[in-house]
């Protein structure tokens, strides 16, 4: 289904609300299910990191250690890296510098490319996948020059086919493929940050969700050199600050990705333990005909689910001290679906036993 969008402020077909994201729904206190970043802080080795780079704050900043760091990560050459001030800049460094005659957002998927896109005057269309939400290269137009999707995408958690992905891929298109949660998957499953053989090829990743740094502001994306050159000439000098950019350094490290690595297969078990808690809420008396549903099979570190009257849900456990995410603020969903960030499994039985509190008053 392809929706044409040309208002800039305004959708007057499915108005939805692109700038609404996770952090809009925790206030001080609240159990926090709604933003999907795994550590309230850095851990002692980064925050050791950060207060070093404080004493180079007389000087500008110069990224190109972290471009050298990532290269060697993902086997590329530096000129194919191009450091960035969290993926939301790269979003709207794509809107600034690009001029595309089809650009295509997939959906359901985080809503910042279309909004940068918009805002930067151009016509978005939104292909909407059905669910549960995997990837159907087909329904992408032909003649479209640029193409955004997220993979694993956010909120469904799908994780995309890359064979797929790559299909998607041919001269004379931009594909861009925000990798974001890509580092909450057991060895970067499905990334496609290696391949320097898909033309048009832009990936795009944050340090953001593994490393507890939402508040810093950093990531990097990996693109062919004359687009890493374009993107750059639209970027701000020095967005990307000193702490940030040793930030990046640091988490390129052989013992940083391990301990990523680790983070992930812990998140696989707390996932498989909220999903086993669903399941059960799913088959109670009181809550019949599976009124609590997984909408998608995730491989990230959210879960989608949908149940009738789900907008009155998510009010009863803000009552109740818990956040989670609304989910029809993302097109193709709508007010029964709710986003769900996996937690440590104490938390998840917290939340567990609220939200059959508060699927039962709802219905």
């Amino acid at each position: 289904m392809i929706a044409p969008v040309n208002d800039p402020l305004n959708d007057p077909v499915n108005d939805y609300d692109l700038r609404h994201h996770g952090d809009a729904e925790v206030a001080p206190g609240m159990l926090d299910f709604a933003v999907n970043v795994r550590l309230a802080a850095p851990p002692e080795w980064l925050r050791a990191v950060l207060v070093d780079a404080l004493g180079t704050l007389g000087r500008y900043p110069d990224p190109a250690a972290a471009t050298a760091a990532v290269a060697a990560r993902h086997g590329r050459p530096a000129e194919e890296v191009l450091p960035v001030a969290g993926a939301a800049e790269a979003f709207v460094l794509l809107a600034r510098a690009l001029r595309p005659r089809r650009a295509v957002c997939v959906h359901p998927s985080f809503t910042e490319p279309e909004a940068a896109l918009r805002t930067a005057g151009h016509d978005v269309e939104r292909v909407v996948l059905p669910e549960p939400y995997g990837l159907r290269p087909n329904l992408i137009p032909a003649d479209a020059d640029l193409v955004v999707l997220g993979n694993p995408t956010n909120p469904t958690g799908v994780l995309h086919d890359p064979a797929d992905l790559a299909r998607l891929a041919r001269p004379g298109r931009i594909l861009v493929v925000d990798e974001a949660f890509i580092d909450t998957v057991p060895g970067e499953r499905g990334s496609l940050a290696g391949r320097r053989d898909l033309p048009g090829l832009v990936v795009l990743r944050s340090l953001t969700k593994t490393w507890g740094l939402a508040g810093l502001r950093v990531g990097y994306l990996l693109a062919e050199p004359a687009m890493v050159r374009t993107l750059a000439r639209a970027q701000p000098l020095w967005s990307v600050s000193s702490p940030a950019l040793a930030a990046l350094v640091a988490c390129c490290s052989p013992a940083a990705l391990a301990e990523a690595e680790r983070a992930a297969v812990l998140l696989g078990e707390h996932r498989a333990h909220l999903l086993a808690g669903l399941a059960e809420l799913a088959g109670l008396a009181g809550l019949a005909e599976r009124r609590i549903e997984v909408a998608a099979p995730s491989s990230a570190s959210f879960v989608l689910v949908r149940l009738p009257g789900g907008l009155k849900v998510r009010e009863r456990l803000r009552a109740a001290g818990i956040a989670v995410r609304r989910a029809d603020t993302f097109p193709g969903l709508g007010p029964d679906h709710l986003r769900i960030a996996v937690r440590p499994q104490a938390q998840t039985d917290g939340l567990l036993t609220e939200l059959r509190r508060a699927a039962d008053h709802a219905l």
